[in-house]
This record gives C-alpha cells, structure tokens and sequence, in this order.
C-alpha cells in the first residue's frame, strides 16, 4: 500500500501544524484528535488510526525506547514511523510516516499542513539530516 495525502480523508488532509498540540498536553486531552491542529506525533499517531492501527501517545524519545507497542526495524514498510534530528538523538526529533516509494508524509512547521517528502528533503534540513531510525507500531497489526 502506497500512502498519499488523496488516500487520505479531508480531516487528515487538511491538518494545521500546532506544536502544543502534542501526545500528553494538557490541550489535547481537553480536545482530542487533530481538526484544532497537531504536531508531527500526534498527527501520525492519527494516521496511523485511520488505518487500523493503535499506538501509544508517546513522545519522540519514549517512542525510540519503547518496546510494549512497536519495534524498530531497519528498512521502511507503508506506515512505519521515520524518526528524524538534527544530530541523531531522538529527544525532540521530528516524526513522519513511510508512504511508499521514497516517499514521508508528515506535519512540520516550515510547511503548515501535511506534506509529503522524499528522504533527500529531510537531509538538506539542518533540524531534520539525520535519521534516528524506524518503528514499526505492533498494535493493530494482529489478527482479527
């Protein structure tokens, strides 16, 4: 399955970047979801449950060290999480999701709304050059 922005529904589409909507604000448990904006997690996180999967509202680096919800891999499937800094370490990197073909779908300030890159983008961003690595989220994944 490739993912692109047209697969997706106008909720998701048309997503505002708002950077204190994140997992675990006290803003987001008040109004959940992302039709108020979202940051780079929880604008995955919410893609990822459009299609049937349920991950853990965690932050950047509980996401890298978590081992109960998703594993890290080492090459890219549609819909796994690209984690991305400016020097490697996953406090505070940036989150996307793997749409296929070279392809990243995420949420960033620069862009505003949901944007769709290739790995070559991400590189020649000084805040996004390094690929701290891939999860995969296991929730959703099992049968039935």
């Amino acid at each position: 399955m490739e993912l692109t922005l047209s697969r997706l529904p106008a909720g998701l589409r048309d997503v505002r970047y708002d950077g204190a909507r994140f997992p675990g604000a006290a803003v987001v448990a008040g109004l959940p979801g992302v039709a108020a904006g979202a940051n780079c997690q929880l604008y995955a996180y919410e893609v990822l449950r459009h299609f049937g999967r349920r991950p853990a509202d965690l932050r950047s680096s509980e996401l890298w060290e978590d081992v109960e919800h998703s594993v890290r891999v080492p090459s890219p499937e549609p819909l796994d999480l690209l984690l991305f800094s400016a020097d490697g370490d996953a406090y505070g990197a940036h989150v996307g999701l793997w749409a296929g073909e070279d392809a990243v779908l995420h949420l960033c300030a620069e862009v505003g709304r949901p944007a769709v890159w290739g790995p070559a983008e991400f590189a020649a961003r000084r805040r996004y050059r390094v690929l701290v690595g891939i999860k995969r989220v296991t929730r959703g994944l099992e049968p039935g």
